[in-house]
């Protein structure tokens, strides 16, 4: 019972809400409505002023030139009869010829004081006004002034238009005045063309329009108003007492204040223009917005019942739902959360694995060298043995470093790091280049390498944009495995051919095949994974560090190329490389620096050495001291700035700078001599000595203000290239790096 009751109150109150929800709504509706209503007639209202305010001004200048054209034809009708006058003396012909000869209404001739000697009307008797306005003092002065004109415009009482002018007699003292009379009738014709216009506005839709000269009504589109007296009418006296521009005026009939209306006025030159409207007509839409309003609402309400009502019906069927749902829910977060474990448990057994293989692959070699120096320390005597020991640790060596460049390449292209370069390059001498090395790779491997020569000469479009370096490590790095995974008596074969050229983008395809020991199908589906190797004994055998093909895939897709490998075990594999590249305008001819053609002397020159590694600073000073090199070494970059701060100018031939180091980086200190204020510290060759071996490293170095990149580690069999200490402040903006460092590490 008492459930039952406490029911009945709720929804007692339910219906409370919903009949002040309805109140609410048709409140906020009204207000609304109204607001939009009254927003909407004031905008109707003043565009409707606006423009009959526009046609009556141009009305106005049009009735204000017709005054002046017909003043200044009176003018000179009148100027021209007192000429004539003058001219034809005691034969003068009655004033009647001389009116119809100036094509006047009325001529009047006075003496010098104003007295009418004689006179002629049109219509038989002088207008009402006509005297006033000759006795005017300015009209007068026209009989002493024979160069002064007077000429006026004033209305009769039947409406029409007086225009009178006069000038002083040309035969006598005296004024000859004449004056044109211009009909009511022409004159209505234009206040008839504002009533036409406002023929075309309804009172219902527009409202009512009210025109007025003065007090007088000239023109509405309630024909029953045209004529009355402005001042008479309540409503447009109302609409001008509290009149504010742009706002709309609440008025009534003083007999009917029920009949409330909404009006707007505007001003022009000698005219008013008001424009007013049923209370019922501007709010017309309001009440059915409220009626729409009460609809919606019902409709509304009863949805929201039928929902309530549907909702209640099958609560218990949706909570078994939600339950159910949550359930497989939680099963789907449980299979998510065991696959991010088994990803996370996958990740780790990648990074497992590559922690291996690189340790396997770090250690091998330094495992050699360390053998092999205990080796040499037991037979220190044994010159043979130690000549092949040394020969055997330079592999050794090459293969670690080798190593090392393709990891830190392979991070730096996964990271985003590598910028290809954009200057324009000759692709048939570029490949003619790396086909010269690769020969000679292959004739050491007892590989044949075939390809046309002439093809390359006949290629067309050779000079192009693109990323020297990068270019030629792909094709080193694809003709090195087919080389490498190759049969002795073998051989590479290399096709290439313009596939297209449009909109200044030439694009050329390489074929190149070996008859190596192919690939599985299996592994071809991750050649191009890092540290792919198909053969478990690929490190141990052929010294592969399982990234070059990764690199490969990485530059040719950032150059916006493709490569497909194909092949089969035991005949041999196919690459296809198709690079497109932006058309450039012809190279100069080639220019071979000097420091390739010329044998390096370095002695006798003091260099300043730059390094915080001890063991590389002795080798380094070694090396040019064995050269006839005199070397000073500075621990840091704040060292060497210092030092080269305090000696004289010339002291130093050039300076070999590390990059990083302690206190003040390399480029910091670079920077720091180029600001010095002495003239060798502009021209002073500067060398950077680095270990960051990459393209962009280079280019860091070049804007800092070196002027040649010298990659670690550095090598005896390189040291000819010294002489770039003599010629560097000629290499401002290159690299050395093409001469002194090859992508595999080797010489």
């Amino acid at each position: 019972m008492k459930a039952k009751s406490k029911a009945d109150r709720l929804s007692v109150r339910l219906v409370h809400m919903e009949i002040l929800l309805a109140l609410a709504l048709l409140g906020v509706v009204f207000l609304t409505a109204a607001h939009s209503d009254t927003v909407s007639a004031r905008q109707q209202m003043a565009t409707t002023i606006r423009y009959i305010r526009e046609q009556c001004n141009r009305y106005n200048r049009i009735e204000l030139a017709s005054e002046t054209k017909s003043l200044m034809r009176v003018m000179e009708s009148v100027d021209h009869i007192a000429r004539q006058m003058a001219a034809d003396g005691e034969e003068s012909a009655p004033l009647s010829e001389y009116a119809q000869m100036g094509y006047v209404s009325g001529l009047i001739v006075m003496d010098e004081t104003g007295f009418v000697l004689s006179d002629y009307h049109g219509t038989g008797e002088a207008p009402r006004q006509l005297g006033e306005y000759l006795d005017s003092p300015a009209l007068l002065d026209a009989a002493f002034y024979p160069e002064k004109r007077y000429a006026t415009r004033f209305a009769c009482a039947d409406g029409s238009m007086i225009d009178l002018a006069a000038v002083g007699r040309r035969d006598a003292p005296g004024i000859v005045a004449a004056y044109y009379r211009t009909p009511v009738e022409y004159l209505d014709a234009f206040r008839l063309s504002i009533a036409l216009m406002l023929s075309g506005y309804s009172p219902e839709t527009s409202g009512t329009i009210v025109v007025t000269g003065g007090s007088r009504v000239v023109a509405s589109n309630d024909e029953t108003l045209i004529g009355g007296n402005a001042e008479e009418m309540a409503i447009l006296r109302q609409i001008r007492q509290a009149y504010s521009s742009g706002e709309l005026v609440r008025a009534s009939w003083p007999e009917d204040s029920f009949r409330r209306y909404y009006g707007m006025m505007g001003c022009g030159r000698n005219f008013y223009v008001y424009v007013y409207m049923p209370e019922k007509t501007v709010f017309a839409t309001t009440p059915q917005s409220m009626l729409f309003a009460l609809i919606f609402y019902a409709v509304v309400l009863a949805f929201a019942k039928a929902v309530r009502f549907r909702t209640a019906q099958s609560y218990q069927e949706r909570q078994y739902r939600v339950q159910k749902e949550y359930a497989e829910k939680l099963r789907a977060a449980n299979a998510e959360l065991s696959a991010a474990v088994d990803q996370a448990d996958r990740a780790n057994a990648a990074k497992t694995s590559f922690l291996s293989r690189m340790s396997h692959d770090i250690r091998t070699p330094l495992n050699g060298i360390i053998g092999l120096l205990q080796i040499d320390d037991a037979h220190p005597s044994d010159v043979a043995l130690l000549t092949a020991n040394r020969e055997k640790m330079k592999v050794a060596a090459n293969h670690l470093l080798s190593l090392i460049n393709d990891v830190l390449q392979m991070s730096k292209l996964e990271s985003g790091e590598i910028t290809l370069a954009h200057e324009p390059l000759d692709l048939n001498r570029l490949l003619r280049d790396i086909l010269t090395i690769v020969e000679q790779r292959a004739a050491e491997a007892g590989v044949a390498l075939e390809y046309d020569r002439r093809q390359f000469e006949r290629m067309k479009l050779d000079c192009v944009y693109g990323s020297p370096l990068h270019l030629r490590q792909v094709f080193l790095n694809v003709y090195g495995n087919c080389i490498k995974y190759n049969k002795v008596g073998g051989s590479v074969t290399t096709l290439c051919q313009n596939v297209s050229e449009r909109d200044g983008i030439v694009t050329y395809r390489w074929v190149i095949r070996d008859t190596g020991i192919g690939m599985s199908r299996a592994f071809l589906a991750h050649i191009f994974d890092p540290f792919a190797q198909e053969h478990t004994d690929a490190r141990s055998v052929y010294h592969g560090t399982g990234l070059g093909m990764a690199i490969v895939k990485s530059l040719i897709d950032k150059m916006g190329g493709s490569i497909e490998v194909s092949s089969r075990e035991g005949e041999g594999s196919e690459f296809v490389i198709t690079l497109p590249f932006e058309i450039a305008e012809e190279l100069p001819e080639p220019q071979q620096a000097a420091w390739e053609t010329e044998a390096a002397d370095v002695r006798g020159l003091r260099i300043l050495l730059a390094e915080d590694n001890a063991l590389n600073a002795e080798i380094v000073k070694k090396l040019l001291a064995d050269r006839g090199a005199e070397v000073e070494a500075a621990s840091d970059g704040r060292q060497a700035l210092e030092e080269f701060e305090s000696h004289k100018p010339g002291t130093y031939a050039a300076i070999l700078m590390d990059v990083m180091m302690p206190n003040m980086d390399g480029l910091d200190a670079t920077r720091a001599i180029r600001a010095l204020d002495r003239a060798d510290a502009k021209v002073i060759p500067i060398i950077a000595m680095t270990a960051n071996a990459f393209e962009e490293d280079a280019r860091k170095c070049m804007e800092a203000g070196m002027n040649a990149h010298l990659p670690k580690p550095i090598r005896a069999a390189r040291c000819r290239d010294c002489g770039v200490l003599r010629r560097a402040s000629g290499l401002r903006g290159q690299t050395v790096e093409k001469k002194l460092f090859s992508p595999e590490g080797g010489e």
